[in-house]
C-alpha cells in the first residue's frame, strides 16, 4: 500500500476526534442520563437515585450489544483480513451509527419511548464497536517504523479533544449552562435540548470521518470473491484461535486487557450515571465535568505517547493502571462533589494512556498478516468479559445498597488486569 504521509495520518488520527462524540456525549454523559432519568424515569429528570431501573436497563443493552460484537468481530476481521480492504467495512458501520444516533432525537421523555430508544442505542453501539476493530487494524500499516505508540496515543489525545469540544458545543449550544441561555433555543417542554445532541452527535461523526476516507490509504483489494473471502476468512479464523492458544504471551495479554478495559468500560458506562444518581449533578453540572475530565484525559493520552515509544507499552500501561488505581481508591469514599470533581480529573490523566498503550502493544504483538483479526480478537476478549463488570457493579451494589460498593469492582477489575499483565513479554524489550 502506498504511504500514507502526514495528511494520511493526521486524517486516521481525526477519526478518534470524529468517534469520542458518540462515546461522551451518547454514551456516558448526556443521553444515558437523559435515558434512566426522563424516559424511563419520570418527565421532570428525577429519581433515579431511588429507581435504579433504567440504569439496569441500560447496562442490559449494553450487555447485549456487547455479545453481538464479541461473536462478530473476529469472523468480520478474519473476513476482511482476506479481502484486503477495510474502508469499505469501516464506512459501512460508520454510517450505521451515524443513522442510528440520528434517529435517537425521536426518543422523546416517556417511557413509551423506552424500547425505541434502547433498539437504536443498541444497533448504534454495535456498528460503532466494529468499526473500531477496522479502524484499529489501519494502525499497524499507516504508522511509520518506531512511531506506533506514538501514533496510537496522538489519536486518543485528539479523541479527547473531541469529546470535549462536542460536550462543550451540547451545553453552550443546546442545554444551556447556569443564567445563561443556549446559542439555539429548540425548547425545553419536550426534553428537546437534551435529544437535540443525538442528531449534532451523528452529523459530528459523519462530517470528521470523511477525511480518513479521502486521504488514507487502504489496503489493496485482493483478488478473490467474497464466498471465497467469507470461507477463506472462517478457516483463518479457527486456525488463529488453536495458533493463539499456543502463543502464551499473547494470550495472557489478551486476558489481562479484557479485565482491566472491561473495568474502564464500566466506568464509562456508569459514571455519568453515578454522576447524576450518587453525586446529585444536574445534566449542565454533568457536562462541564466531563469537559473537564476529557481534557485531562486527552493530555494524559497525547503526554503518555511520548513514554509509550521511549520506555515501552507494558510499562505505560501499568503505570496507567496504578495511576487509576491511586486515585480510584479516594475517589469512592469522598461525599463533597468538589473534592469528587478534584479527584476525577486526576484519575482522568491515566485513562488515555491505558486504552493508547494497549492499542499499541495489540499492534507489536499481531502478526503483520492477520492485524485485522488479531484486532478482532482483541475486541472479542474485550467484549466476552464486558460482562464482568456491569454484573460485578450491579451485585455490589444491590449486596450493600450503595453505588459506591459496586463501583468497587472497577478498581478489582484493573487490579487483577494489571497482575497478569506483568507476565506479558512485549516484542524488543524482553
Amino acid at each position: 500500500m502506498p504511504a500514507p504521509g502526514r495528511r494520511g495520518i493526521a486524517a486516521w488520527c481525526l477519526y478518534d476526534w470524529a468517534s469520542s462524540a458518540f462515546n461522551t456525549v451518547i454514551g456516558t454523559f448526556v443521553f444515558s442520563v437523559y435515558f434512566a432519568r426522563s424516559i424511563y424515569g419520570d418527565p421532570a429528570g428525577a429519581g433515579c437515585a431511588e429507581d435504579p431501573a433504567g440504569s439496569a436497563l441500560w447496562g442490559y443493552v449494553l450487555g447485549i450489544s456487547g455479545l453481538a460484537v464479541a461473536i462478530a468481530s473476529p469472523i468480520l476481521g478474519a473476513i476482511a483480513d482476506r479481502g484486503g480492504r477495510r474502508k469499505p467495512w469501516l464506512g459501512l458501520f460508520v454510517a450505521l451509527t451515524v443513522v442510528s444516533t440520528a434517529l435517537l432525537w425521536f426518543a422523546e421523555p416517556d417511557r413509551a419511548f423506552a424500547v425505541y430508544a434502547l433498539v437504536l442505542v443498541a444497533v448504534a453501539s454495535i456498528a460503532f464497536e466494529l468499526s473500531g476493530v477496522f479502524y484499529n487494524a489501519m494502525l499497524p500499516d499507516i504508522a511509520p517504523a518506531g512511531m506506533v505508540g506514538r501514533i496510537s496515543g496522538w489519536g486518543w489525545g485528539l479523541g479527547y479533544a473531541g469529546g470535549l469540544s462536542a460536550l462543550a458545543l451540547s451545553l453552550f449550544g443546546f442545554v444551556g449552562f447556569g443564567e445563561m441561555a443556549p446559542l439555539v433555543d429548540v425548547g425545553t417542554e419536550r426534553a428537546e435540548n437534551l435529544r437535540a445532541t443525538a442528531p449534532l452527535v451523528a452529523v459530528w461523526f459523519a462530517v470528521f470521518a470523511l477525511p480518513l476516507f479521502l486521504l488514507t490509504p487502504d489496503r489493496p483489494g485482493l483478488a478473490t470473491t467474497p464466498l471465497a473471502a467469507v470461507r477463506e476468512g472462517l478457516a483463518l479464523l479457527g486456525r488463529t484461535i488453536a495458533s493463539v492458544r499456543r502463543l502464551g504471551n499473547v494470550l495472557r495479554f489478551l486476558i489481562a486487557s479484557a479485565l482491566y478495559r472491561d473495568g474502564l468500560t464500566t466506568l464509562f458506562a456508569v459514571g455519568g450515571l453515578y454522576a447524576a444518581c450518587t453525586m446529585g449533578m444536574d445534566f449542565a453540572e454533568i457536562i462541564v465535568f466531563a469537559i473537564g475530565l476529557n481534557v485531562t484525559a486527552g493530555l494524559g493520552a497525547a503526554g503518555f505517547a511520548w513514554l509509550d515509544d521511549g520506555m515501552g507499552s507494558k510499562k505505560t500501561i501499568v503505570i496507567a493502571l496504578m495511576g487509576l488505581i491511586a486515585f480510584g481508591i479516594p475517589l469512592l469514599l469522598v461525599t463533597s462533589s468538589g473534592l469528587f470533581i478534584g479527584l476525577a480529573l486526576g484519575l482522568g490523566i491515566f485513562v488515555g494512556p491505558a486504552q493508547a498503550a494497549s492499542r499499541s502493544l495489540m499492534a507489536k504483538l499481531a502478526p503483520p498478516d492477520a492485524a485485522t483479526e488479531f484486532f478482532g480478537l482483541y475486541a472479542l476478549t474485550g467484549k466476552a468479559a464486558a460482562f464482568a463488570g456491569p454484573i460485578l457493579f450491579a451485585v455490589l451494589t444491590d449486596a450493600f445498597a450503595s453505588q459506591r460498593a459496586g463501583m468497587t469492582g472497577i478498581l478489582a477489575l484493573w487490579v487483577a488486569g494489571g497482575a497478569l499483565l506483568l507476565t506479558v513479554r512485549e516484542p524488543g524489550r524482553g
